[in-house]
């Protein structure tokens, strides 16, 4: 590129520095991402920054995904791509930002991580030997038989939970929804013995699951909470309480089919949140094929 290119791009540069007051590893990473714009302008003999056009940027977006850039990085470098062009218009004479309007490759969707049910009976059936591992028990019971979010487990109050009808309501879910709830004869069981021995710091406390000074259990305290039963109890796969929903998901999915039900168990406003478990379950059913059918074994030497 030529001098003058090269020169607003030290402009920017300094922009970000003083202007800007960014630190110094975000200017870097600026710094980083342009540099690798300069690269493709000089192969494509581009001497001005005037002269990038929305085909060019596309072409070097699409180069960096096929060398294996992940979408979160290519979003990031065209947000630094973006932000250099405003700069041009407002201080170089650019006419255009053209990467406005591309978009970097949709990141592939991570399938959630689960336990199956032989995990979970080992996780659930490994015994309980104080006040505060009942309570631990009861919790972990319930966020798996009824696939509950953290939020909503740790927000539950008394008055929220009927063991007798053996079911429960969420006033507050995500996006403010309220849903019905079954609860399973164990956790039913768990919960029973826990509220038996339940401890409040004041008579309006009402949180279902308190800490050993009566007060309302926080989100934090139940992740730790798990981590350390995993540990104990000798558990060396990593669990976090959201795999618990997961895994209610996945088995309950996997056992009924029925995605509308699991989607409203769930409280998913939109059932291709929910369909996330059906590759869960398919690739389940791809091992059994594969495992079972004697067309579908791989040849060994």
């Amino acid at each position: 590129m030529d001098a003058q290119a090269l020169q607003a791009l030290a402009d920017f540069y300094e922009h970000l520095n003083t202007e800007r007051r960014l630190s110094s590893h975000t200017s870097a990473s600026y710094q980083h991402d342009l540099q690798l714009l300069v690269i493709y302008c000089q192969t494509q003999q581009i001497e001005h920054w005037n002269a990038v056009t929305v085909i060019h940027i596309r072409a070097h977006i699409a180069s960096r995904h096929r060398q294996g850039m992940g979408s979160k990085s290519l979003q990031r470098e065209l947000s630094a791509i973006r932000s250099f062009y405003k700069f041009l218009l407002k201080r170089h004479g650019v006419t255009a930002n053209p990467a406005q309007q591309v978009r970097a490759p949709k990141q592939g969707r991570k399938l959630p991580k689960t336990l199956d049910v032989d995990q979970v009976t080992g996780l659930l059936e490994a015994g309980t030997d104080s006040l505060l591992e009942i309570r631990d028990l009861a919790i972990f019971e319930l966020c798996y038989s009824s696939g509950l979010r953290l939020s909503e487990l740790t927000a539950l109050n008394v008055n929220d939970v009927d063991l007798h009808d053996q079911s429960l309501i969420v006033r507050h879910g995500k996006g403010n929804k309220s849903r019905f709830l079954p609860i399973g004869s164990k956790a039913v069981n768990a919960l029973q013995h826990w509220l038996r021995h339940r401890t409040v710091a004041t008579s309006d406390e009402l949180a279902v699951f308190t800490s050993k000074q009566g007060k309302r259990l926080t989100q934090r305290s139940v992740q730790l909470r798990l981590a350390q039963w995993c540990i104990k109890k000798g558990i060396t796969e990593h669990v976090h309480p959201h795999m618990l929903r997961h895994s209610f998901a996945s088995h309950l999915l996997e056992s009924s089919q029925d995605l509308r039900a699991v989607q409203e168990l769930l409280g998913h406003s939109n059932i291709s949140t929910t369909q996330i478990y059906t590759h869960l379950d398919f690739q389940h059913l791809a091992r059994v094929y594969d495992q079972a059918h004697p067309r579908a074994k791989k040849k060994t030497d």
